[in-house]
């Protein structure tokens, strides 16, 4: 069975919203935009290079799905990321697309849940959602995430879109492995572990 691997930029204080630049997502008045360079390092990203390594394709809501969709194809041929983000499959999960252009991406019939509990049944290798975060809580509320790997970076914001926001279901998480790169980040790995336990002094 394949494994839906949430891969997620946060800020210390949980926002997810829009790491990559000041127009990536300004919904509900949001002004701090493209947070995620200025407090990244190289270790950074020779760890989300390892993430894509071990998946063979991503899982995207509509508004990433559109934000990438709009840079890859074009992007600067000499980055590494770029053969691979546009070459490895891309399922899209949308109640508005009628359709998906950019290479090897498919677009979700019917139900989402559904849908993606058809993707892990099926063959193949590890799923990463990137982003898309309306789509991991939908996945986390019917128990369809097998992994988390997350950045935190050493900034707070205060507002913004969380991963885990209200409602988010109380779950146990075991550390596959956690470290702290040269910046200041905490790159972590972690699985789901039933419910969480509960206990006083």
């Amino acid at each position: 069975m394949r494994k839906i691997i949430v891969c997620t930029f946060l800020t210390l204080d949980g926002v997810m919203q829009a790491p990559g630049g000041p127009d990536e997502d300004t919904q509900s008045g949001f002004e701090y935009g493209g947070w995620q360079k200025p407090v990244s390092d190289d270790e950074v990203g020779t760890a989300i290079a390892g993430w894509y390594e071990r998946s063979d394709a991503m899982l995207l809501g509509r508004k990433t799905y559109e934000i990438f969709a709009s840079y890859w194809p074009t992007a600067d041929p000499g980055n590494p990321f770029t053969e691979r983000m546009n070459s490895m499959h891309k399922y899209v999960a949308s109640r508005t697309l009628a359709s998906v252009a950019w290479r090897n991406s498919t677009l979700l019939e019917g139900d989402t849940v559904h849908a993606v509990r058809k993707l892990k049944a099926s063959d193949g290798g590890d799923i990463n959602v990137v982003g898309s975060g309306d789509l991991a809580q939908t996945l986390m509320r019917h128990d369809l995430v097998d992994e988390y790997r997350l950045t935190i970076h050493p900034v707070i914001i205060g507002t913004g879109k969380r991963l885990f926001d209200d409602g988010a279901i109380p779950t146990a998480l075991e550390p596959v492995s956690v470290s702290t790169t040269k910046g200041g980040t905490i790159v972590g790995v972690y699985r789901p572990n039933g419910k969480p336990s509960y206990d006083s002094y």
